[in-house]
């Protein structure tokens, strides 16, 4: 996965520049969303590795299946997925897409963040809260996932970026465990 985080690298930045100087940068975001889930469909990956088809075809049956997105529907975002498939990197989209989106949240002075929960959150105001508080000790504005994770026994573990911080009952009682045993 890691490599293909280096070679994804370069495509999102050119791509976002590019987009940034067309002001397109939101259209070819929700693009590369459904290039990413595209890619990851058994089908699709399946019918791109026919041997006998060319990186010209493999391109243009992507954009065919994509015809109704309005990222698609112009000629410099073809030209990239194009290029992608001339290199050999279509399976590199997904990773694309998350280098990609990553330049759009830094642009925005906004990180990622995954907040797991041992119970689902039950109302907006409260993960609105939780997103408040977060953000407020990150220092930065915050788009966030909520996932459930049950195991954690109570409370939250927040990823952002390589930062954790885990607030969890599980990470306390692991904490805990070590203090006494050392």
């Amino acid at each position: 996965m890691s490599e293909f985080a280096t070679v994804a690298r370069p495509y999102a930045k050119a791509l976002f520049e590019l987009a940034e100087k067309n002001k397109q940068v939101e259209t070819w975001l929700s693009g590369l969303v459904e290039l990413a889930w595209l890619m990851q469909q058994a089908k699709v990956t399946d019918l791109l590795e026919q041997a006998d088809w060319s990186a010209t075809q493999k391109a243009d049956e992507l954009i065919r299946l994509l015809a109704e997105s309005p990222a698609v529907k112009q000629a410099e975002f073809q030209n990239f997925v194009h290029v992608v498939a001339q290199e050999k990197r279509l399976a590199a989209l997904p990773e694309i897409y998350v280098q990609y989106k990553n330049f759009v949240l830094s642009c925005n002075n906004t990180k990622q963040a995954v907040i797991y929960t041992a119970f689902d959150i039950a109302g907006e105001g409260q993960r609105a809260k939780i997103i408040s508080d977060l953000e407020q000790h990150f220092n930065t504005r915050l788009q966030a996932t909520f996932k459930t994770q049950p195991d954690l026994i109570g409370g939250v573990k927040v990823e952002v970026g390589d930062q954790v911080l885990d607030l969890s009952v599980r990470g306390k009682l692991k904490t805990l465990y070590a203090t006494m045993t050392n």
